[in-house]
């Protein structure tokens, strides 16, 4: 339900980039794998999941991650900051604080950030 609030939010704040969505951690690992130099089209600008060993890979460990999650534990913070995270964001519960909360993201990261790696263009 989540995913499906997120892209819904998405599209409704105009978002031209394409949207990749991996299901599970094994098809986000196969993706990484699958998407590891720089120059790669299909490298994203930004990535939103619960992180593990994405940080590991010397080209991934540049995309800015986000955790966007329900938990406001203190352990649950250090740790998403400790693999590495760029931003750790609690979701809201009603849908329009939400959708508020997916707009910031973009404008924050895929309009005024600048990307790791600019001139590939990235999805």
């Amino acid at each position: 339900m989540d995913l499906d609030f997120m892209l819904q939010t998405l599209e409704e704040n105009t978002l031209v980039n394409p949207v990749r969505v991996c299901r599970d951690g094994e098809e986000a690992l196969e993706f990484i794998e699958a998407h590891s130099m720089p120059d790669d089209p299909d490298l994203p600008l930004l990535v939103l999941l619960d992180l593990r060993r994405a940080r590991q890979h010397p080209i991934w460990s540049q995309v800015p991650f986000i955790v966007v999650t329900r938990s406001r534990e203190n352990s649950d913070i250090s740790c998403a900051y400790e693999l590495g995270v760029n931003s750790y964001l609690v979701k809201p519960v009603d849908f329009a604080a939400f959708a508020a909360v997916v707009k910031q993201i973009k404008i924050f990261w895929l309009l005024i950030n600048e990307p790791p790696f600019p001139e590939t263009g990235g999805h």
